[in-house]
């Protein structure tokens, strides 16, 4: 036993001497490429992208990273997929075997190819037209949440409750972003039949002024929640619309401290919000 060790020691050292330095050597230019390739990347995109004028520059930011991440990402499959080519060629495993076995395995896998060919395609048209970028909130369909991540293949989304979903590009019928350029409060309140409507109007603007001129909150807000108009009469309420503009992201923020101010003054001006009533009407005997 002690001579077949030591035998597999004397034949491993010059192995390794010979061909444990040029893995060294590949996986170094590998990692240089990688490194360089991105940061190369990364200066390409900031110069070549045009700026919107009609776009935040937070905005522009999202999309370049965006851009940056999905070329990057691409660029390192590419340099180390060759690497480990190489690798395996240097070591004196024939690659071509293995290139033609791998051809091979797509023809017969041609028709499940076709989805991800389906979902690279999509996934480049969204890139290309600027659909959404990673840090934007977005639906697809039913699925909502938080863009982490974009890939040529998929979108990955986290939600509220910290879930998060991989949705192949191929699969999205239809996009919602919910904070591209601008965000906006979108409310529905009910009040009391009896409320005096012209005070319950003068009190929304000025809370709603009063909200967009706050040194909190006034770099948030681009205009200012108002009233806009009677949306209903329902069973126990009068439905008033009130709408306002946020930065992006800011909507649920500063409509839920909006919605605090409103009903400490709704309080305060003895404006009721009703809740459901019935009237029950007894028959005489």
């Amino acid at each position: 036993m002690t001579d077949i060790f030591s035998q597999f020691i004397d034949s491993l050292i010059p192995w390794l001497l010979d061909n444990g330095l040029k893995i060294i050597v590949i996986l170094l230019v590998a990692y240089v490429l990688r490194r360089f390739g991105s940061a190369f990347i990364e200066r390409l995109v900031r110069r070549a992208i045009v700026a919107d004028k009609h776009l935040p520059k937070e905005a522009e930011k999202k999309r370049e990273d965006t851009l940056i991440r999905i070329f990057s990402g691409s660029l390192g499959v590419v340099v180390w997929s060759i690497a480990a080519l190489t690798i395996l060629q240097s070591v004196g495993v024939a690659i071509g075997p293995l290139l033609a076995a791998a051809g091979i395995a797509g023809v017969a896998f041609g028709f499940g190819g076709q989805y991800l060919i389906k979902d690279l395609i999509s996934g480049l048209f969204i890139i290309m037209e600027n659909q959404y970028r990673i840090g934007d909130v977005v639906c697809f369909g039913d699925t909502c949440g938080a863009v982490e991540d974009i890939t040529l293949r998929m979108t990955t989304l986290r939600n509220l409750d910290g879930d998060v979903h991989h949705v192949p590009h191929g699969e999205i019928a239809k996009v919602t972003n919910l904070s591209k350029g601008f965000s906006r409060i979108h409310l529905n309140i009910g009040i009391s039949y009896s409320a005096d409507l012209e005070q319950v109007i003068s009190v929304v603007n000025r809370v709603g002024l009063g909200l967009a001129e706050d040194p909190a909150w006034k770099e948030h807000i681009t205009k200012a929640p108002q009233f806009l108009r009677v949306n209903d009469f329902a069973d126990s309420a009068v439905m008033i619309k009130i709408l306002g503009d946020t930065k992006p992201l800011k909507q649920w923020e500063v409509a839920g401290e909006f919605r605090k101010r409103l009903k400490i003054v709704f309080d305060k001006e003895g404006i009721e919000i009703p809740f459901p009533q019935m009237v029950i009407h007894s028959a005489k005997a």
